[in-house]
């Protein structure tokens, strides 16, 4: 089955929220190798705010908690690229992909230093907290 370069569920997923966010480059670049180059810079600070927000709940965390987190993370990381590359299919023949599938590993990784991040944060006694 073939997809169309762009389609509806694309289109949508390109214009949600989480986007919007990510604006200042996106509106002002005018080829797609610009929008791409744009999209892999703000992936590249996503991650880079990922690692430190990682490093340090895993220095905080004892040391099962620790190897659970490792656990947990590489888990995140492959279910986080299948989730890309199932909800970017229907761009996968287009020259819009590269941009669509880093914009969703950028919108999962900043959800996951939210996530990390509460746990970082966690109040004494939060029993959702985990690992420390």
């Amino acid at each position: 089955m073939r997809f169309p370069l762009v389609s509806a569920a694309a289109l949508a997923f390109l214009s949600a929220p989480a986007w919007s966010a990510q604006s200042d480059c996106m509106t002002t670049a005018t080829t797609q190798q610009a929008m791409n180059a744009c999209a892999g810079q703000k992936l590249k600070a996503s991650d880079q705010q990922l690692n430190t927000t990682y490093n340090a709940l895993l220095a905080k965390t004892s040391k099962p908690g620790g190897e659970q987190l490792r656990k947990a993370q590489r888990a995140w990381v492959a279910w986080r690229d299948a989730q890309c590359q199932f909800d970017t299919l229907g761009t996968r023949q287009g020259s819009v992909n590269p941009m669509v599938y880093t914009l969703c590993v950028n919108d999962l990784t900043q959800q996951q230093t939210k996530h990390l991040a509460a746990q970082l944060h966690c109040e004494e006694g939060d029993l959702s907290c985990g690992g420390q």
